[in-house]
């Protein structure tokens, strides 16, 4: 049997009191890659918040690396975002220090203690992303593919079961997003599970996977046709 990472039963997903998305079935297994399309305004960033926990799942079951949705107390969020990797948009790195400082300051936060476990653990997840040579960069001395890659290699500092990447690509030009989008098949390749919102389509296109489409309050998911 294969493992299932994130499942939703007949869930609802709302912004405060306004129904986002209504009646979502899906699961994803372990090793799989998976899109979340869908128009700008049609819920995909709120199908994600709820995934790691910023917005509280209020009808309908949910599980994720093995944690409850439903019964998720505020006190339980770090646990659950230790257990995922999430990858933003516009980067979220912190410029007034170096990309290794960038990364330890997330160790750190999650409980790590030991300097050189930490040091070790920088140089792995920067060699996966190939940038190992720019741990003493600044974020602002990056291309924007550059700090997407550390965005990324930040997300695979506690061994995540499940990655969340929200428009990875969203803020890059189209070269700089098929390289940071094989990073991710990469990473995938080896065995991380990714769901990954995204409206390039040419993306779609280039690395077909399943494939998930918001629209109409729904989730459903999209039978792509392999190109021949």
């Amino acid at each position: 049997m294969p493992e299932v990472i994130l499942e939703l039963n007949n869930a609802s997903i709302f912004q405060r009191e306004s129904l986002v998305l209504s009646d979502i079935n899906i699961q994803i297994e372990k090793g799989e890659f998976v899109y979340l399309i869908g128009k700008t305004g049609t819920g995909k960033s709120s199908f994600m918040k709820t995934l790691y926990g910023d917005l509280p799942l209020k009808e309908g079951r949910g599980k994720i690396v093995g944690m409850d949705l439903n019964s998720l107390k505020e006190k339980n969020i770090p646990h659950l975002r230790r257990k995922l990797g999430v990858v933003f948009q516009d980067f979220k790195l912190l410029n007034d220090r170096n990309v290794e400082q960038n990364l330890i300051f997330v160790l750190r936060a999650t409980g790590w203690k030991d300097k050189d476990k930490m040091k070790n653990k920088v140089v792995e997840v920067l060699d996966k992303v190939d940038m190992k040579t720019k741990n003493f960069k600044f974020p602002y001395q990056l291309s924007g593919g550059e700090q997407q890659r550390i965005a990324i290699a930040r997300a695979l500092l506690n061994d995540p079961e499940l990655i969340l990447a929200d428009e990875p690509t969203g803020n890059l030009d189209p070269q700089t997003s098929v390289e940071v989008m094989e990073v991710l098949q990469e990473i995938n390749r080896n065995g991380n599970t990714i769901l990954m919102a995204t409206h390039d389509y040419a993306l779609l296109l280039k690395y077909p996977s399943k494939t998930l489409k918001c629209d109409g309050q729904k989730v459903f998911e999209v039978i792509q046709k392999k190109a021949g």
